[in-house]
């Protein structure tokens, strides 16, 4: 029996799951909806999209390079607790995803899921997989591939949670990782005042106005007041503008200078970074459990 678009789409309304699974389960099941269904559980794909709704903050960002140095992936990889992100299985997942996305240039997450794990298996499908076996939403969130502009790479992590890569004109592969390292800790928008943008300078300059205004003063004095003001947000959100942190006695961009050396760009990525968390009772999560069943 062939397999109509009508049946994958049916399946795909059942079951959640998407639509390659669909198509392939009732191939294997010579079109039986049924079949497919209960094929598709033992497999746990329907399990895993039925997961895909819950949150997943916590997990591992990875940071890596090529042999020769000029290209670098930054990728985060999420699960919904601790645990499970320290595990072997998510950390070897994890690294895996990264090395693929180093070595084929994924255009975006979806062209990344899908390409080849191992065994004729696709990364998403990997990604099901775990998901069936640990009982946790698993998701790759998002990933920056990097081809060097510059003379080095620089590349930090900070334990699992927190991946910088930082690509550098000049100075070296010791300075590129100091950088690196500043920008973990120091958290910048952007490698100079001039790369803000536009609407979140306005924003601030028009939270600074308001506060301004709040003395009284004239508005000659405020105007001032306000450019001071907007001038030292921009040098604690630019990177060149920072104190570095290995000497703050000295900006990044004087270090940078001593060197002759310059940021060309640069990726942050921390783990959880702008996901809403869901706050759990674990009391009251156990007696719903105990309730449930």
């Amino acid at each position: 029996m062939s397999v109509t678009a009508a049946m994958v789409k049916e399946l795909r309304e059942r079951t959640g799951a998407g639509m390659m699974e669909c198509k392939k389960a009732l191939t294997e099941t010579a079109g039986d909806l049924d079949q497919a269904i209960e094929l598709m559980r033992k497999q746990g794909l329907a399990k895993a999209d039925k997961k895909a709704g819950r949150v997943a903050a916590e997990g591992r960002v990875v940071v890596e390079r090529d042999e020769a140095g000029r290209v670098a992936v930054a990728i985060e990889v999420n699960c919904e607790t601790d645990f499970v992100a320290g595990g072997d299985d998510f950390q070897a997942f994890a690294n895996r995803i990264a090395g693929a996305a180093l070595a084929a240039s994924p255009v975006d997450v979806d062209a990344l899921l899908a390409l080849p794990y191992a065994d004729e298996m696709t990364i998403d499908e990997r990604r099901r997989e775990m998901v069936a076996k640990i009982g946790e939403n698993i998701a790759v969130r998002r990933f920056e591939r990097l081809e060097c502009q510059g003379d080095v790479f620089g590349l930090y992590s900070h334990g699992s949670r927190i991946g910088v890569i930082v690509d550098l004109k000049g100075g070296d592969e010791a300075l590129a990782r100091d950088i690196a390292m500043h920008i973990a800790a120091s958290r910048p928008l952007c490698v100079s005042p001039e790369d803000v943008p536009a609407e979140v300078v306005a924003k601030e300059r028009e939270i600074f106005e308001a506060q301004a205004r709040e003395s009284g003063k004239p508005d000659d004095i405020i105007e001032k007041m306000v450019e001071g003001r907007v001038r030292k947000y921009l040098n604690e959100v630019a990177l060149v503008g920072q104190p570095f942190v290995k000497d703050p006695d000295m900006t990044v961009a004087q270090r940078l200078k001593q060197a002759g050396a310059q940021v060309m760009r640069f990726v942050r990525l921390e783990v959880g970074e702008g996901v809403e968390k869901k706050v759990e009772n674990f009391a009251e999560e156990v007696m719903a459990q105990v309730r449930g069943g």
